[in-house]
């Protein structure tokens, strides 16, 4: 699974989106089956380096689906990501979840019929709210109660982990490898490797990662990006969690370390939960439906996976960068990160055996 982007990204405007109107219109009015669709406003939302997401304000005259509507379009951006699924898997994806329980922007249609917009496409309910990481860390107006959204969260990963392969409808999956965190550790060297360059802290994590793994548990479905920044929240409550393409089977205490690692904190070094809240309310949330426990030696192994794996995608973005592959002043500052990525891996093994 590489973490490197094919190509550079293009900027989508408005006029881009206005040319697809008519088609887009006549797929969603064939959707329907009857009654008459306008779509009122067609706009591209922030963020979509890896994804594009058009929010469509539609009216609906007759039929079951009479009223005003707001739907998400979520299609590929032009540049992608070696390790992104197909939007047909990600909607499968999400259908998945969405009939476990998992709090999702509810999926409506899919279209691989690139003939509509170029590319394959889904639509989806829009959530209200906001999924920006620094904002949600640091504003109470809109996290009045933490512990409570912390709870939330924790519940609905361990929905998430509730999906046991195998699933037929998730077939596309690669199949469970018997070891997820040593099949991690051979992926990353690979990756440092493929450098040319040293990293000694990064492969001292590794090391370290390699000596103190734990024994395997039973897989389960993982979101792999599960962290503050890929979850809205609507005044004050969990609202839908975002960015499904990196899931797949996996080790679940992968997730948790992932999302409590001090890189996805936003600047707060506390609380653990993300930076939202205290640890002890997401484990309570997860306790209402999974017995599972956490150690805490199985959470700092597992944080340090996760600053191991976000240093070695600084690298490579800061490669692509500096080899002139796509120059980007994103990608630069992305590889400025890796001395304080590296800081916290010293400090997370520091004197552990």
């Amino acid at each position: 699974m590489a973490l490197t982007s094919k190509g550079p990204a293009s900027e989508v405007h408005a006029d881009d989106l206005e040319r697809f109107r008519p088609a887009v219109t006549r797929y969603l009015s064939n959707k329907l089956g009857g009654g008459g669709l306008v779509i009122r406003s067609m706009r591209l939302l922030s963020g979509g380096a890896i994804q594009e997401n058009w929010l469509l304000n539609v009216s609906v005259t007759g039929g079951s689906w009479s009223g005003e509507h707001q739907w998400v379009l979520r299609t590929d951006s032009l540049s992608a990501v070696d390790v992104s699924m197909s939007r047909s898997d990600e909607y499968a994806v999400l259908n998945v979840v969405h009939k476990a329980g998992v709090n999702v922007p509810e999926p409506l249609w899919l279209c691989r019929d690139r003939g509509i917009i170029g590319r394959e496409f889904f639509v989806m309910q829009a959530i209200g709210g906001t999924a920006a990481g620094h904002r949600l860390v640091r504003d109470s107006r809109l996290v009045p109660d933490r512990p409570k959204l912390c709870w939330e969260l924790g519940r609905n990963l361990a929905l998430i982990h509730q999906v046991r392969p195998p699933q037929k409808d998730l077939d596309f999956l690669p199949e469970p490898v018997p070891d997820p965190a040593m099949a991690s550790i051979q992926q990353y060297l690979g990756f440092l490797d493929a450098l040319g360059r040293h990293f000694p802290v990064i492969e001292w994590g590794l090391r370290w990662l390699l000596i103190n793994k734990p024994e395997p548990v039973a897989s389960c479905l993982i979101h792999r990006d599960f962290r503050t920044g890929n979850f809205m929240v609507d005044e004050g409550r969990l609202s839908g969690i975002l960015d499904w393409e990196f899931t797949g089977w996996g080790d679940w205490r992968e997730d948790i370390g992932w999302f409590t690692a001090k890189c996805w904190r936003f600047g707060r070094g506390n609380p653990e939960a993300g930076g939202i809240g205290e640890l002890a309310d997401f484990m309570e949330g997860y306790a209402t439906v999974s017995s599972k426990d956490l150690s805490s030696a199985e959470l700092r192994y597992w944080q340090v996976m996760a600053h191991v794996r976000w240093a070695i995608v600084a690298v490579q973005q800061s490669e692509r960068h500096l080899s002139g592959q796509q120059r980007s002043l994103e990608l630069a500052l992305t590889g400025r990160m890796v001395p304080e990525l590296e800081l916290e891996i010293l400090e997370l093994t520091e004197g552990v055996e």
